[in-house]
């Protein structure tokens, strides 16, 4: 026995805004975007749907059509057929003129680590999950993992080829925050997507994230160009509006194997693996991290990372993480630099020797950042590369409030006076000898 289903389901959702008067001049500067050619002001024209959110007013008839002779999955999972608005479950929203999606999400406990603020990691399944729900929301999902419906035709599947993400705080646990994305072209085969993430009760914006995509063909796991069918699809959502403003990528150079930081003999497992059947780019964030040493990240946040892929990984794969840290400058850049600590600057060569010896000089170096290299070890030697990567430790050197060191300039002086001495006392030693 056959029969047709179409089910239509509809919610009601009051809701009051604790911030709607709140001015963010990040968010200002963002405001002003291009659709379609034309100048929007999204700042002062916000759809009627947010004006009813922002007043209270109730939002009806949310529609989830269902296909004809559904299966189980599709009943499961009951993917919307056409754009929708509001999705109550996801707490997501269509703004901006019908091209932005926002989510609303609550920090858990299990997306923070040991100082309760948002692990990386979490950031990055975080960002993930809002552009698979955006992609949700404007009805042209097929069942494929973020596929429109004509990528599924071709068998072409979205793949990342580069990520930057710049973090200004850490959201903490329990804190709730709002993550925009959209869409714009990359080229002529690629396609833009960016994130910004703001606290919810203040409107201060944490992150900032932009990715580069391109179509891979599932089968042949070759890159493909775009078909005009799928440009169809999704064109229509594309904005000229940048999270990261970038004129030119900084290029990541290639490491060898004498970086200083190695760990080797990392083998994928079956949970590492994505619906595409290749490593989740998040478990690359995993292994990048674990070459940084440890008393490194015990006192410090990254504030910046940028990836290039290369090429998948996959089950079989063996892969070496290597981790090169790049040359600071005599002060560490966690430790927020004053008229005080510019005294030390100004000692002589044999002074500064002096401050190493009395171990004063390595409570004040580190690097400026870690450049590093996922590859995975082939035949023969020959080494084949999956992720370039660079990370930027926090302008903190502690993780928590903002650490800065005393006022400590007349022991500075001192301190230099005493050095001084002790090079003149050993000048004299060296003439009368």
């Amino acid at each position: 026995m056959t029969s047709s289903l179409s089910s239509t389901i509809s919610f009601s959702i009051i809701t009051n805004s604790s911030h709607g008067n709140f001015q963010d001049p990040n968010k200002q500067k963002l405001g002003n975007v291009k659709l379609n050619g034309n100048t929007v002001g999204s700042s002062k024209v916000e759809s009627s749907l947010i004006q009813k959110m922002k007043s209270g007013l109730a939002i009806n008839s949310v529609d989830y059509s269902v296909k004809e002779n559904p299966n189980d999955e599709q009943i499961r999972q009951n993917i919307p057929t056409k754009k929708i608005y509001v999705d109550p479950f996801r707490q997501g929203l269509i703004i901006e003129q019908g091209v932005v999606y926002r989510q609303t999400i609550v920090v858990r406990s299990y997306e923070v680590g040991a100082d309760k603020t948002a692990t990386l990691e979490s950031i990055f399944n975080l960002l993930q999950d809002t552009a698979l729900n955006h992609a949700w929301m404007m009805g042209f999902l097929s069942n494929g993992f973020g596929t429109t419906h004509g990528m599924a035709k071709h068998n072409l599947i979205w793949v990342v080829s580069r990520m930057e993400v710049e973090i200004d705080q850490y959201p903490i646990w329990g804190e709730v925050v709002e993550i925009d994305t959209w869409i714009a072209a990359s080229g002529k085969i690629g396609m833009r997507r960016d994130w910004l993430i703001r606290s919810q009760a203040t409107g201060q914006i944490y992150a900032r994230a932009t990715s580069t995509w391109a179509m891979m063909n599932e089968v042949t796991r070759r890159l493909s160009k775009m078909p005009e069918e799928v440009r169809a699809e999704i064109s229509s959502l594309f904005i000229e509006k940048h999270a990261i403003n970038k004129d030119v990528p900084e290029k990541i150079v290639k490491l060898d194997n004498k970086a200083k930081y190695s760990n080797s003999d990392l083998k994928p497992k079956r949970s590492d693996l994505d619906v595409n059947q290749h490593v989740n780019n998040v478990k690359y964030i995993t292994w990048l991290l674990e070459t940084i040493p440890d008393q490194f990240l015990a006192s410090h946040q990254l504030y910046g990372i940028t990836l290039e892929y290369k090429r998948e990984c996959g089950i079989s794969d063996v892969v070496q993480s290597l981790c090169e840290p790049e040359d600071g400058g005599f002060l560490n850049p966690g430790i927020q630099q004053n008229n005080e600590m510019s005294l030390l600057n100004e000692f002589s060569s044999p002074a500064s020797e002096i401050i190493e010896e009395d171990g004063f000089e390595s409570l004040e170096k580190g690097p400026s950042g870690f450049t590093h290299l996922l590859q995975a070890k082939g035949e023969n030697q020959k080494n084949e590369e999956i992720v370039r990567g660079k990370t930027n430790p926090s302008s903190e050197n502690v993780i928590g409030p903002t650490f800065r060191l005393p006022d400590f300039s007349n022991f500075l002086i001192l301190f230099r006076r005493e050095a001084e001495s002790r090079i003149l006392i050993k000048e004299i030693v060296s003439l009368s000898s």
